[in-house]
């Protein structure tokens, strides 16, 4: 079972899988799918067209699934695709694909995108970056 706080904002074409948390004030828009165990933990927006993977975790005032960046941008549908056990902290920005760039920016899995980053449209993150090996 999901769990949605009251002051949240949930698009009714949203696809929660069980144990999904979206804390207060979040905003989820169309077309986003989002994998078990994943939390928004508060203040986060969710664009559109965009799929997150298992036990990720958002934290306050990330944006991810913006619209590209991008003047040659016209409102094509292009996608985010993220892996699973990710942390994205404060203020961080991901923004989907553009058209003439592929159409979809991927995350992998097991990533620290840490406070104020923005992963532009198109980029295409692997897996394990600035996470410590110890």
């Amino acid at each position: 079972m999901s769990k949605i706080h009251p002051t949240a904002v949930v698009d009714a074409s949203v696809k929660l899988a069980p144990g999904v948390v979206i804390g207060p004030w979040c905003v989820v828009g169309p077309d986003v799918t989002i994998g078990e165990g994943t939390e928004l933990v508060s203040h986060v927006v969710v664009d559109r067209d965009t799929s997150i993977g298992r036990e990720n975790v958002l934290h306050p005032f990330t944006v991810v699934g913006g619209p590209p960046q991008d003047k040659k941008y016209h409102g094509e549908r292009t996608t985010l695709e993220m892996g699973d056990r990710n942390q994205i902290r404060e203020y961080a920005s991901l923004h989907r694909g553009t058209a003439n760039g592929g159409g979809v920016t991927v995350v992998g899995s097991d990533n620290l995108i840490m406070g104020c980053v923005h992963v532009a449209h198109d980029c295409r993150i692997g897996s394990e970056i600035g996470r410590a090996h110890v």
